[in-house]
């Protein structure tokens, strides 16, 4: 990979920018503040992301992803050039760059997510399916015909494959992923302590009491909201022992996906998959014991991935540093890729 050849990363609630030999060179919230009566970007990233939930009406915080696609193209765009300006100092000329995508996605979908890279002046744009890219940062060598089966959960979308000979064998993508869980601490909120919370506290509940086993040792959290009663601010303490049969749903939606690429897997792979076990990736795969739901399920181990945030934006890298010793680049790990020079 050349000095300025960057891969990207771009996640319902993340965006990842990775440079090789420099590392992660950016990780920052995709949210953009809007002012909409001058049309005028307040903000981008963290400084936006402080914003969510705590604006006068004329300026208007929001994530332009949903479940791991552009919803918004226009903000996608200025949320982009905002963030990348913090990139372009480090590399020189105009880069290529390799993109992340889910394995489902559309081409319509997959053209939005090109236009915004070429929008901040890449010369080559790359496609990159997720699982893909998360098995090679994870560090399985998916060039050899053995099955290597991945689990990659995100903020928006959670992708499954099995993969072979470089290539998806079968493949799952679902939009149930990090922010659904969120959404339902949100809901579960409002049902049982009647308290309105915002995404951002619901957040830090997922990560500190959050669960989908019942711990060993209760963790018990302070959350602050509107009483839905009263309608003034209240705070309630919430256990984890609370809260952790509550995403039952979801895990089930997730394990099923994995348990039907699983039947459609060539049977001489799945040899490979219990050896080897389903490799974890992704930051909505850190809620506590979902590694452990999953191997109980399905009867083969799973193993959450070192780095697992990163695993994504580094095996990206990892086929964008092979394009240049393959005759054609668009056959690197991946059966999407899209050229512009």
């Amino acid at each position: 990979m050349f000095g300025n050849d960057i891969s990207i990363d771009l996640g319902t609630s993340t965006m990842l920018v990775y440079i090789r030999g420099k590392g992660i060179i950016l990780n920052e919230p995709t949210v953009i503040a809007v002012n909409t009566e001058t049309n005028e970007v307040v903000g981008v990233g963290r400084k936006a992301l402080e914003m969510l939930g705590r604006t006068p009406p004329y300026i208007k915080a929001v994530r332009p992803l949903r479940d791991g696609v552009i919803s918004n193209y226009t903000l996608t765009q200025a949320m982009i050039r905002g963030l990348m300006r913090k990139v372009m100092n480090r590399v020189s000329g105009r880069p290529r760059i390799m993109m992340c995508v889910p394995s489902g996605i559309t081409d319509v979908e997959q053209r939005a997510v090109i236009e915004s890279a070429r929008d901040v002046g890449a010369r080559d744009i790359y496609i990159i399916e997720e699982p893909v890219a998360a098995a090679l940062g994870a560090g399985c060598d998916i060039s050899k015909p053995r099955g290597t089966m991945v689990i990659d959960i995100g903020g928006g979308t959670t992708d499954i494959a099995v993969m072979s000979l470089g290539g998806v064998v079968c493949s799952r993508s679902i939009k149930i992923a990090g922010d659904e869980f969120t959404e339902e601490i949100i809901r579960y909120m409002r049902r049982e302590m009647n308290l309105h919370i915002g995404p951002r506290t619901a957040e830090d509940l997922k990560c500190t009491v959050g669960c989908v086993i019942q711990r060993d040792k209760e963790i018990v959290s302070e959350a602050k909201g509107l009483s839905a009663i009263t309608g003034i601010p209240k705070s309630v303490m919430v256990s984890s022992n609370d809260i952790y049969n509550i995403f039952d749903e979801l895990v089930y939606n997730i394990i099923e996906r994995a348990r039907e690429v699983l039947e459609e897997t060539p049977p001489e792979l799945h040899a490979d998959i219990i050896q080897d076990g389903i490799v974890l990736t992704g930051g909505g795969s850190l809620i506590y014991g979902l590694d452990k739901r999953i191997s109980e399920e399905l009867g083969v181990e799973c193993v959450p991935a070192e780095n697992i945030v990163e695993c994504v934006v580094k095996g990206s890298g990892i086929a964008l540093d092979k394009i240049d010793t393959v005759k054609d680049p668009t056959q690197v790990y991946h059966k999407k890729a899209y050229i512009h020079q």
